[in-house]
């Protein structure tokens, strides 16, 4: 048996993708219509309940200054990889070495998982080919890897992608787990601390 409150927080995590599925319906059709927007409406409910759906635990933590320079950097990479991949192209005698990397990402968040498999796979050069969630490792296929060196610089900016994600959008956990001090073991410490 559930009670009313773990019903109403089912509910309440349902909603996350029934809007996401309501603006992919009207980006699909083109246009805003009332109608348009009820047949979404309508069209995502039927999705959701017929349809098993991850429930999106959100952190209910936002730090604005902390997002703001996830973006700024995110937009910078593109940037710079864009012009990397053009150079590739264009290069006379072109020899590239392309890698299948699996990184293990420190954080156990599905939501935290996806945004870093997106933010990758938008900057060019790398793309995610597959993602073991119950690990939380990303395989990513990766242009251009030509050394060691250069296999653990791409691993060090995805897992520096995962930590600007966290620290801007992330849980109180997420954040404890990128400093390396487990949740659990910090209220240890302040108990004996206190005792």
């Amino acid at each position: 048996m559930t009670t009313p409150r773990e019903r109403r927080g089912a509910v309440g995590n349902q909603i996350p993708p029934l809007i996401a599925l309501i603006v992919l319906w009207m980006l699909l059709w083109g246009e805003f219509s009332w109608l348009n927007l009820l047949v979404a409406l309508v069209v995502g409910i039927v999705v959701t309940v017929a349809f098993y759906l991850v429930p999106v635990q959100l952190s209910g933590r936002l730090h604005p200054l902390n997002t703001v320079v996830f973006f700024v950097r995110l937009i910078l990479d593109i940037v710079r990889a864009s012009i990397d991949v053009s150079w590739l192209a264009v290069k006379p005698r072109l020899v590239t070495s392309n890698a299948i990397l699996e990184i293990r990402l420190r954080t156990r968040s599905d939501l935290i998982l996806t945004w870093t498999a997106v933010a990758t796979s938008i900057v060019p050069g790398s793309i995610v080919v597959d993602i073991d969630r119950e690990s939380s490792i990303l395989y990513l296929h990766v242009l251009n890897m030509q050394s060691a060196r250069d296999i653990e610089s791409f691993r060090r900016r995805v897992l520096d992608t995962e930590r600007r994600i966290v620290r801007g959008f992330g849980s109180s956990e997420d954040v404890e787990r990128m400093r390396g001090v487990r949740p659990a073991d910090r209220r240890a410490t302040r108990l004996k601390g206190t005792s």
